[in-house]
């Protein structure tokens, strides 16, 4: 019965979204949508993207993910939600096309590295870390002390390197040069219509004007073909209680915060 799944693929568009920060938990659930999108041999692929970004590995493997479905002649329509920024961007650049509303929060390209220096906190209440490393630069960024300035120009180096990367990654998906993105990739953001303006994005509309466009690409019929969702995140117990939303978001927000200090991320978060 696969040819018929499969044929009942071919006259729809599979529907995927990212909501929220990229992380693990992100980039396992779309590496799984992708694949079935290619063995159910969808024609298009509907991307919403609704993020500020996240961790840069596993934005690069979604990235590198949709480039390959693309390979394999699927055509890829990004829709840009409220925020699709940093690592949202990232991703979003593997695209065929972006489309965004007008207000949209966009851009944010660029790179940033966090570590929290508690060494004043730690001193008043009396807790000293010993430490025993094997190099120089072993605990780097460690809370308990700031930054050398030879530890300062390593981390840069690296950050450097992460964003030539960015770089590079939007140049190529915009048919752009490296040199016009560094002109605004400076991690400012944007409206929808100012990226519009600077070729980050295609097309000013919402997801409905990306769903035809999506099906414009594939040769499918724009006013009837329907999306079909896939990689949906599984709904546990506690979402059903009230206030679960907000809840979640503080988590993320939080985890945001202290479960990646010291990770290099592609992230907006004001």
């Amino acid at each position: 019965m696969g040819w018929l799944w499969r044929r009942k693929s071919r006259r729809r568009i599979a529907h995927i979204t990212i909501d929220g920060a990229i992380s693990g938990a992100t980039r396992e659930r779309m590496l799984k949508a992708i694949k079935e999108v290619e063995e159910r041999e969808f024609p298009a692929l509907l991307l919403r993207i609704d993020s500020p970004g996240g961790t840069v590995g596993d934005s690069q493997e979604i990235h590198a993910a949709l480039l390959r479905l693309r390979e394999k002649g699927c055509h890829v329509v990004a829709s840009f939600g409220n925020v699709s920024a940093s690592g949202g961007v990232y991703v979003g650049v593997a695209a065929e096309k972006i489309v965004a509303n007008p207000g949209t929060i966009t851009g944010s390209i660029g790179v940033i590295l966090r570590g929290n220096n508690l060494s004043k906190l730690l001193e008043r209440i009396g807790i000293r870390f010993e430490t025993v490393k094997s190099g120089t630069y072993k605990d780097i960024l460690s809370p308990d002390r700031a930054l050398t300035a030879e530890e300062r120009q390593l981390l840069q180096s690296l950050i450097d390197s992460s964003y030539e990367q960015f770089v590079n990654a939007v140049a190529e998906g915009r048919h752009l040069s490296a040199e016009e993105v560094r002109n605004f990739a400076d991690g400012r953001v944007f409206s929808g219509a100012q990226a519009h303006e600077l070729g980050l994005v295609d097309e000013l509309g919402d997801e409905e004007h990306a769903r035809k466009l999506a099906a414009k690409l594939a040769d499918l019929d724009e006013a009837n073909t329907q999306t079909l969702k896939l990689g949906r995140p599984k709904k546990r117990l506690a979402g059903f209680l009230p206030g679960s939303k907000l809840l979640s978001k503080l988590a993320e927000l939080l985890n945001l915060e202290l479960g990646n200090s010291g990770q290099v991320l592609w992230l907006f978060l004001p």
